[in-house]
């Protein structure tokens, strides 16, 4: 059978029904498990009020990704031939005709060979000069209006460009929406739940989203739920753009109270970090709270593809930089990762001796670490004398830097803490940096399109020339314990000073150089094809 990227890429070839069952298999089918035990009477009868919010985003991410994709996933769904569902199911996974693991190439006739880079968010004629001109002829709120998170471009009866705010573009769903957190909220008991769900309700209907995501930094409640639009990734154009998604969760309160000690450290981390003194914060926003959650159930924009393990919000700098950031770990999630796709990669990736290293607690620790990298760092910074952000200078390089940031910065931040009193052995230092080592190849399973693949390419090729990562001859990789903590530190100064300095032209020279797959990585990437690269879950209803 010919290789499925081979397929993708060629215009006037889709995969048959065996192919497309190879390519859903890539997804391990998974049963998530929850506690609603300890959930009250009315929180109880609000989660499905809260997954039927949720759902209600499904459409609208679709509407963001193509402006045929709704359309086509109705159609699919009178196709009752095995070829049909089979493109049924996949479609599903990815939420559009559009391989996530494989560019983001067509698997479905008739619809554009890849998804356009701006996905639905502009006109799809539109050029990436015409709106950087455009925007500068712009008073600087309806700028701010055209370059931020919450509109749509489109073109107006003259052919020329306009923001369309998302409580128009998509009022008949958000309203819809709007009513379901509103009954959710006068069934629940708790304070801060009902204060977030009524206010992101209005947040649907108005555009305007920071009241909401203030009482969402604020939210105290078993049941934690995060809705509405937040990640840019797909917009591949500028970063700017943020899609529909949910994550209605069950928090887990002995797991979380474990982790409160990180959020008391963040400071004296942020204090210590090896990049200029002038590039750190001095006070971070005074809200740090980290969850541990069980997830129920994800929609839009948090289910396709490759699924999260744990998520860093609001991307609001004004929220970050006044009320810092919340860091929410889904367990479940993770642990599914670990046993369907971390323990059989390590095992054919790292030597024998070295597996008995790999570790979930320490896979669960980095992830957390990388959420609260997120928060660290530059955020607010000046370049040519403007007020400005990373986001904004790097445009769509800013994904993959922050995600290579975050992962670097987070075992920096682990290998500080071990070095000033959290867990430090031997033992916990060899269990991070292999188990980091084996994660590389499952984030890079996610392809140089996904900003986590990009982003995890550039550091294993930055920490395998500084001889930090070793290729056996065999086939397998190992950690040179007595190099990688300098390479780490050598790293994480590197990437912070990239966003501290707005470096757009750095950063493109950074990611043409090491965000690749060299040879070493490809035959090992060709020896993971039978494990799956992913989970598919089952929720539990």
């Amino acid at each position: 059978m010919k290789p499925i990227l081979v397929l993708l890429a060629a215009a006037t070839v889709m995969p048959d029904l065996a192919q497309l069952k190879q390519m859903s298999a890539r997804f391990a089918p998974v049963k998530l498990k929850y506690e609603e035990s300890g959930l009250s009477s009315g929180d109880r009868a609000a989660l499905p009020k809260l997954v039927e919010a949720a759902k209600v985003l499904n459409p609208i991410f679709m509407d963001q990704l193509w402006s045929g994709d709704r359309a086509l996933y109705e159609k699919l769904q009178k196709d009752t031939s095995a070829l049909g569902k089979e493109r049924l199911h996949y479609f599903w996974l990815n939420k559009g005709p559009w391989s996530d693991l494989d560019g983001h190439a067509a698997f479905i006739p008739g619809v554009p060979e890849r998804k356009p880079l701006g996905a639905n968010f502009y006109p799809e004629d539109m050029k990436r000069e015409e709106f950087e001109v455009w925007a500068k002829t712009l008073p600087p709120a309806a700028r701010a209006q055209a370059e931020g998170f919450f509109t749509v471009i489109r073109r107006n009866a003259a052919k020329q460009l306009t923001a369309v705010p998302y409580s128009k573009a998509y009022a008949a769903d958000l309203q819809k929406a709007a009513r379901l957190l509103r009954e959710a909220a006068a069934l629940t008991g708790n304070p801060s739940l009902k204060t977030y769900l009524t206010l992101r309700a209005d947040a649907f209907l108005s555009n305007d989203y920071y009241a909401s995501d203030v009482a969402w930094m604020d939210l105290d409640a078993p049941l934690d739920i995060t809705i509405g639009p937040y990640e840019t990734y797909n917009d591949e154009l500028f970063g700017y753009k943020a899609g529909f998604e949910a994550y209605i969760t069950i928090r887990d309160d002995r797991e979380t109270d474990r982790l409160k000690t990180f959020a008391s450290r963040l400071q004296e981390v942020e204090n210590n970090l090896p990049v200029d003194a002038r590039y750190r914060n001095p006070k971070l926003g005074a809200a740090t709270p980290i969850r541990v959650v069980n997830e129920v159930y994800a929609a839009g924009d948090g289910a396709h593809g490759v699924r999260t393990a744990a998520f860093n919000l609001p991307n609001d700098e004004r929220v970050v930089h006044e009320k810092g950031s919340k860091r929410v770990m889904l367990k479940n999630i993770q642990e599914a990762k670990f046993q369907s796709n971390l323990t059989p990669i390590a095992a054919r990736v790292l030597a024998k001796p070295a597996q008995d290293d790999l570790s979930f607690e320490y896979f669960f620790m980095h992830i957390l670490a990388h959420e609260l990298s997120h928060g660290i760092g530059p955020h607010q910074i000046q370049v040519g004398g403007r007020d400005t952000t990373p986001r904004q200078e790097m445009k769509e390089l800013y994904s993959a830097i922050e995600e290579a940031k975050a992962d670097v910065t987070g075992l920096f931040m682990l290998q500080y803490l071990f070095d000033h009193g959290l867990a430090h052995s031997p033992a916990a230092e060899r269990q991070l940096y292999t188990t980091f080592l084996a994660s590389a190849f499952r984030s890079l399973r996610f392809g140089l399109t996904d900003a986590h693949g990009r982003g995890m390419a550039l550091q294993f090729n930055y920490l395998a020339d500084k001889g930090a990562f070793v290729a056996n001859s065999d086939g397998t990789f190992a950690v040179d314990f007595a190099k990688v903590k300098g390479a780490v530190r050598d790293l994480t100064h590197d990437l912070l000073t990239l966003e501290a300095q707005g470096d757009y032209a750095g950063a493109r020279r950074m990611l043409d150089t090491l965000g690749v797959v060299r040879p070493a990585i490809a035959r090992a990437l060709d020896g993971l094809k039978s494990i799956p690269t992913d989970i598919d879950p089952a929720h539990e209803q």
